[in-house]
């Protein structure tokens, strides 16, 4: 099913980040990281599939696509793998950020985290960015994250933290994303709310948190926090890294919370990475241009298994003086703004943008 309410060309010219003009069918990236853009590749009918945000992509056992937004028509849709519609299901997630499906037993289910973020029905028609109007089209409420069945059938909830007595009121949970461990342990970040990353059992049973601000050993301070993730590439000492937006940096920690190490990646609103082989790939969401968080400048980062950074997508190429990455720029000629990704089984990437004109999720085919 690709029957769509848009022309192809007027929908590449609206979600095109520069001038109009669309990278569609252009080749990107360098060395051995070479793709050729799909724009068109999820494109759908936008009447009866809506998107507003395409805020996490995840891959299912039977690889395919699975995408969350936080459009209140539909807050999942699920691709076959040649971009055609699945399914599509839920309209209880206003705030739906992240998605991450995981196996269980030979059955699939879905952790969807809701940020907290609504659209208000006191809008001005006016203000989209006065995050602290009453007026502003999107207003905060708290956050909470459910698991559910991949057909949306809702499995249970973890609410906010002070209902454990782990958060005071005051302290406003407004979850990003989640990762879950072997043994089934969840892990949730709280990147719009307090930064603190919270430990719970396969039931939601509390375990522990550690992060926030002002802590005395700064290295377990975290910002902005944006996509959480489990690094097996060593079977023997698995690590939990975070990309900590606000520090454009990704810190790692071991499972139970002790600090490990800071990857530093100056000039990037980074987020958390996904792994594929001894490889991780990162969305970028800003550049960091003058000391601000230039809009229209996302691109992709991609690093070795020494998570050394090999190549950006869409941005300058990596330079490194004395073993130290310098700043990032961007060239934005390909992505507004990156916010979701996966991979395939074929190494191709699904690329999921914030703030994009509603568009769809693009696929890079590896060459």
């Amino acid at each position: 099913m690709k029957n769509t309410t848009h022309n192809h060309a007027s929908y590449l010219a609206l979600t095109a980040p520069k001038n109009g003009k669309s990278p569609h069918d252009t080749i990107v990236g360098s060395g051995d990281f070479k793709y050729r853009v799909d724009c068109l590749w999820g494109l759908l009918n936008s009447n009866k599939y809506p998107v507003e945000n395409c805020h996490s992509l995840a891959v299912d056992s039977n690889n395919r696509i699975v995408m969350v937004t936080d459009n209140p028509q539909n807050n999942v849709i699920i691709y076959n793998q040649d971009g055609s519609y699945h399914d599509s299901w839920g309209t209880m997630f206003p705030g739906a950020h992240a998605g991450k499906v995981v196996n269980e037993n030979g059955e699939d289910f879905i952790y969807i985290v809701d940020s907290g973020w609504i659209v208000n029905r006191h809008w001005d028609g006016v203000s989209t960015d006065k995050w602290d109007s009453p007026y502003n089209k999107v207003i905060a409420q708290a956050g909470f994250v459910a698991k559910l069945t991949l057909s949306g059938q809702l499995v249970f909830t973890i609410s906010h933290p002070q209902t454990i007595d782990i958060y005071t009121p005051d302290m406003p949970f407004r979850p990003t994303d989640i990762t879950a461990a072997p043994n089934g342990d969840l892990y949730v970040i709280d990147g719009y709310g307090s930064d603190y990353v919270i430990q719970y059992d396969a039931q939601g049973r509390y375990i522990r948190h550690w992060g926030g601000h002002n802590n005395q050993d700064t290295h377990y301070n975290l910002s902005n926090v944006h996509g959480i993730e489990l690094d097996t590439r060593n079977p023997n000492q698995p690590v939990l890294m975070i990309g900590s937006r606000g520090e454009q940096a990704i810190k790692s920690y071991s499972l139970t919370g002790e600090y490990i190490s800071t990857l530093k990646v100056p000039g990037a609103w980074i987020h958390g990475p996904t792994f594929k082989n001894d490889y991780f790939y990162s969305p970028v969401c800003w550049a960091d241009i003058n000391n601000n968080n230039a809009g229209k400048s996302g691109f992709i980062s991609i690093f070795d298994k020494h998570n050394k950074l090999v190549t950006n997508i869409g941005g300058t190429q990596p330079e490194y003086v004395n073993n130290e990455l310098q700043p990032i720029s961007t060239t934005w000629d390909v992505f507004t703004h990156c916010h979701g990704l996966c991979l395939d089984n074929d190494e191709n990437l699904y690329v999921g943008q914030w703030n994009n004109n509603k568009s769809y999720p693009w696929k890079l085919s590896r060459l």
